[in-house]
């Protein structure tokens, strides 16, 4: 997943983007409240971890501006006043859950995880094109029936291409949302993780056979029923 954190803490920042990178998430983090709300904005975020006590925008206050706006990602909200009121008002601007510092990085992957899977109801929990079928829940990929294993950013490149099969995905948009950064000139790793993407899900037994993820040349990739190709 694709997840923002807004926290002016620098120590803190690092610790919760080490710890939801290495659930498999991609994580874009900024210091003060008015990068979050830009940022949010911008849009292609699943989930928003936001502190409270921030420069410029408080985390209240970014919340209640996305909602007026009509984005509806969820939002966890962190913050080091426990108090009852504070709790009530970061629910009631919008925010979908509330965690009070200091707390286990275990509790917050666990807050995490259950907003997740209750998303904004744009993805289902399984993504499936053809006899491919990847459960973004249990994190298991599966072709016809039988356990792939994948490394942590193969997983999350499939599921970025599976979310949107027939879509040509250009190299450049992959990166971004992958692994959060701009390509440079000349660089080949979504090629090389492409490479090994197709090496574990396509069927060894039929080399003639399209791949799951097809090449449109000198533009990206697309994801695609290899059988309807050959149809």
């Amino acid at each position: 997943m694709h997840i923002l954190l807004a926290e002016d803490d620098q120590r803190m920042a690092r610790a919760v983007a080490r710890g939801l990178e290495q659930e498999g998430h991609v994580v874009a983090v900024v210091h003060d409240g008015d990068a979050a709300l830009a940022a949010a904005h911008d849009g292609g975020f699943d989930l928003l971890v936001l502190d409270v006590m921030m420069p410029c925008r408080d985390g209240f206050r970014v919340v209640q501006a996305l909602r007026a706006d009509g984005v509806g990602t969820p939002a966890l909200l962190l913050t080091a006043r426990g108090e009852v009121e504070d709790r009530v008002r970061g629910l009631d601007v919008g925010a979908d859950d509330y965690l009070v510092k200091p707390f286990a990085i275990e509790e917050l992957m666990a807050r995490v995880r259950a907003l997740l899977r209750r998303g904004t109801h744009r993805d289902a929990p399984v993504l499936r094109v053809h006899t491919l079928e990847l459960d973004r829940t249990a994190r298991t990929v599966r072709r016809d029936g039988k356990v792939i294993t994948l490394t942590t950013k193969e997983f999350s490149l499939l599921e970025y291409l599976m979310r949107q099969p027939g879509v040509v995905h250009t190299r450049s948009m992959i990166a971004e949302h992958v692994w959060d950064f701009t390509l440079e000139l000349g660089s080949n790793v979504v090629d090389v993780y492409v490479k090994h993407l197709r090496d574990k899900i396509d069927d060894k037994d039929r080399p003639d056979r399209p791949s799951f993820v097809q090449s449109v040349r000198g533009v990206g990739y697309v994801p695609r029923d290899p059988d309807a190709d050959q149809a």
